[in-house]
């Protein structure tokens, strides 16, 4: 199927229609010639006349061995697929609030996505009345971000879309190095700031790490 897609992109040998064509190839001097003595040419040594240039006048032709061709051009874009790195999202969720072990459990699988070069989207899932609680929210993930900083950059800040507000991380394009410094100075202080001004509440254990292809 492949090659046939390829093929479908050239005109060669007896569908080409023009009445002369400038032919152009290796060993051989450019030239304007009928389509017929051409293609004798083309037979003569062995190869084949490919339309490369349909639209100029005369149609340029290059004398090639297609087959081998198609080959190349086959073998390059595997090559180029397979330098492709496949870039998958995992999905981390909280709750509006969250105890410190669930927490380190999910920062630890978000450490893990983002070294395997995987983007995090983080969100924090609000029920029913708990969307009052969507400044502890954005606080929540703006920490959650904080801490993994030195594994990923932050794409766009929390924003809030329904009942989620959502962060996504994307993964550094350099190895981690220990003791990074901060550069997020601003994230982390509104932080300090947005916990010192929430009341302290009694931590549940309702929330569960919701992973995109991939059970905890």
């Amino acid at each position: 199927m492949k090659n046939d897609k390829l093929k479908a992109q050239h005109r060669i040998n007896s569908q080409i229609r023009a009445r002369e064509v400038r032919i152009v190839g290796d060993d051989v001097e450019s030239t304007v010639m009928a389509t017929r003595d051409a293609l004798k040419l083309a037979e003569q040594k062995g190869l084949d006349l490919v339309e490369i240039s349909p639209n100029a006048e005369p149609p340029v032709c290059r004398l090639i061995d297609y087959s081998k061709f198609l080959y190349q051009q086959k073998k390059k874009q595997k090559e180029l697929k397979a330098k492709q790195v496949k870039v998958e999202i995992k999905e981390i969720r909280f709750g509006p609030q969250t105890d410190e072990h669930d927490y380190n459990f999910k920062l630890k699988h978000a450490k893990e996505f983002l070294l395997e070069g995987d983007k995090v989207k983080a969100h924090v899932f609000f029920r029913g009345r708990s969307i009052l609680f969507k400044e502890q929210g954005e606080v929540l993930l703006l920490r959650f971000a904080n801490d993994l900083e030195e594994y990923g950059k932050v794409e766009s800040m929390p924003k809030l879309e329904g009942k989620r507000m959502i962060i996504y991380i994307a993964p550094k394009a350099k190895k981690v190095v220990k003791n990074v410094e901060h550069d997020d100075a601003d994230v982390e202080e509104l932080v300090q700031k947005q916990e010192k001004k929430q009341p302290q509440q009694k931590a549940k254990k309702e929330f569960t790490l919701s992973v995109e292809g991939e059970d905890f």
